[in-house]
Parts: C-alpha cells; sequence; structure tokens
C-alpha cells in the first residue's frame, strides 16, 4: 500500500499551523480532512456511512499495525544491543591437562593395549572426542542438504542482511556503513523481484524473489539511519519461505515454530486450513497418517464393526 512521502511536508506544515493557533495539533488535523471529505468528496454517501466507517477503520488497523510491527522489531533489536553491551560472565578455569608419554602409560592401559582390548582383534573404542559435528541440531547449518535452522523469527541471519517472517509476510533488514536519508537509497519492489541499496553503488540486493509478494501491501523505511527495513506481504499465506532471493541458501521449513507466525490474524477458514497442514507435516514426519487419511481408516473401522461377516484382509487404502 502506497504511503505518498511526497505530502509529508505538506502535511507537517498543517499540523504545526494548526498547533500554532491553538487548535488541537492532530486531532484538528483529522478534523480538516474528514470535513474536506465530506465537503468535496463523496466519501459520506451511501450506505448511510457504513463503507465509509468500515474503510476508516480498515486504514487504521493496516497502518497501526505496521508501526506496531516496527516498534516490536525496534525493542526486541535495542535489546538484542544491551545484551551484547554487557560484561561477559567470568571464564571458568580450564581443568589442566597432562600428556602422558606412550612409556608412562599406566599398567593396565598398556596390557589392554598389547592385548587388542581384551582378546577381541582391536583396541575398544571409546567416547569420541574429536570434535567432530555429530548432528547437534543447535548447529547453525543443518546437515541434510546443507540448509540453514531457521533463527528466532523462522528466517536467516546471512552476509548481507537478516530476514524473519510469519506465515503472512517477510521482513528483511539491510544494515548500512552510514547515515542516509529516503533519498538517497533505492528500493524498487515488484511481484517477484527486488532491488535494494545505495544510490551511487552497488545494489546489496537485487535479483528474483524465491516467492511473489503483494506490492499494494510492500512498505519500506530508515530505522535509526543506517537500515534500510522492506516489509513485504506474502501472495501465498499457506506455506513458509525457504529464502527470500533465489539462489540464496535456504533454511530448513520444517524446523520452523509455528507458534510465532500469528495465527490468531488469519480468519476462520484459513486458520483451519494452516493449522491442518501443520498437523500433516507433523505426522508425516512420524511416519502417521495425514488427518484425510486417518478419515479413512476411521470410516473403515466403522463399516467393518457394520459389517462383520465381510472379510477386508485384502482392502488397501488409496494414497496410503
Amino acid at each position: 500500500m502506497a504511503e505518498y512521502p511526497q505530502f509529508d511536508g505538506l502535511l507537517l506544515q498543517m499540523a504545526s499551523q494548526l498547533g500554532n493557533a491553538g487548535a488541537g495539533g492532530i486531532e484538528a488535523l483529522l478534523d480538516v480532512y474528514f470535513s474536506f471529505l465530506g465537503r468535496k468528496t463523496d466519501f459520506y454517501s451511501g450506505d448511510s456511512g457504513g463503507k465509509a466507517k468500515a474503510l476508516v477503520l480498515k486504514k487504521f488497523e493496516h497502518h497501526y499495525a505496521k508501526v506496531r510491527k516496527v516498534k516490536e522489531a525496534e525493542g526486541k533489536r535495542k535489546a538484542e544491543e544491551a545484551a551484547a553491551r554487557a560484561p561477559p560472565p567470568p571464564a571458568k578455569e580450564e581443568p589442566k591437562i597432562v600428556e602422558i608419554e606412550e612409556d608412562e602409560a599406566p599398567p593396565a592401559a598398556a596390557a589392554a593395549a598389547a592385548s587388542g582390548g581384551g582378546g577381541g582383534g582391536a583396541a575398544s573404542k571409546g567416547p569420541d572426542v574429536s570434535g567432530e559435528d555429530s548432528g547437534d541440531e543447535d548447529h547453525p547449518e543443518d546437515a541434510a542438504g546443507g540448509k540453514l535452522k531457521p533463527n528466532d523469527g523462522n528466517g536467516a541471519n546471512l552476509e548481507n542482511y537478516s530476514w524473519t517472517q510469519t506465515l503472512q509476510d517477510v521482513e528483511i533488514r539491510i544494515p548500512l556503513d552510514c547515515k542516509v536519508k529516503g533519498k538517497e537509497v533505492t528500493v524498487v519492489i515488484a511481484k517477484q523481484h527486488l532491488k535494494v541499496g545505495k544510490k551511487g553503488s552497488p545494489l546489496i540486493l537485487d535479483g528474483a524473489l524465491s516467492k511473489a509478494v503483494q506490492t499494494d501491501e510492500c512498505t519500506w523505511l530508515i530505522e535509526d539511519g543506517n537500515t534500510i527495513v522492506v516489509s513485504m506481504d506474502k501472495v501465498d499465506k499457506m506455506g513458509w519461505w525457504g529464502a527470500i532471493m533465489e539462489g540464496d541458501t535456504e533454511i530448513n521449513t520444517k524446523k520452523v515454530s509455528p507458534e510465532n507466525s500469528k495465527l490468531s490474524d488469519l480468519d476462520g477458514e484459513t486458520r483451519g486450513m494452516v493449522e491442518k497442514m501443520m498437523f500433516d507435516q507433523r505426522q508425516k514426519q512420524a511416519g502417521l497418517p495425514s488427518s484425510d487419511e486417518q478419515k479413512k481408516l476411521d470410516a473403515l473401522d466403522m463399516f467393518k464393526k457394520q459389517h462383520p461377516e465381510m472379510d477386508f484382509s485384502n482392502v488397501k487404502m488409496g494414497g496410503m
């Protein structure tokens, strides 16, 4: 949805004049705006004003949600910066390691080595302390296919930018090396293409998006003067993105955290479909039947009980 920053100067001038006149600042500015709509347009005509009221509430909720999202992100960032500035905990004293020469090995160990570990022909193998990656899920890179483990926002922290997502939208944060103003940056958002960078410098992002976005609901702003924040609404609100740009390293979407996805923001029908999709995904990972397959099994069990005289030993359920 367009922001029309070109009118900011005019609106600020109006608000300032109203404030200086003792007319009440923002409240007076709203009076001027709605008075104009009533005198010069047909905004209030038809439907007893119901459509006009619904439109005002829709626009209010849209912009309020964006401001809230920006403030939440800023609060999280400041908390992370404060945590980063906190002094580190005192270092624990490393245990001393005493190296033992081969000819100084204890008699029992020497005997075990000489006998091949008790007659087995090979020394017994102890715990692996080589430092090799054992497949711990906390490792930032998933061993399966080289995919990344999602960050706390179900996205990824990459070299030039970081991103987060819910089922409805994605947010990209691109830090810059200096303070800039809006006119000094380039941000072009197409349905499936994105360009972001400083004017006069190579673009930081320039390529195809991994999935399509709703361009009329996309916004961007400059935070703290040195971070470009791009918010984009997904076209497909039923699935997770593996990456922002085509060709970037993908995250493992099986490890996203659904509880971070604001399911309560969805309407009843869409929320039911999303919850069903998440349930089926968990069932598939556990080797269990999906919700549709379970319904077929339940129906078959009911039919068996109603017709005990029939032989169902060779019955196979399609798709299972």
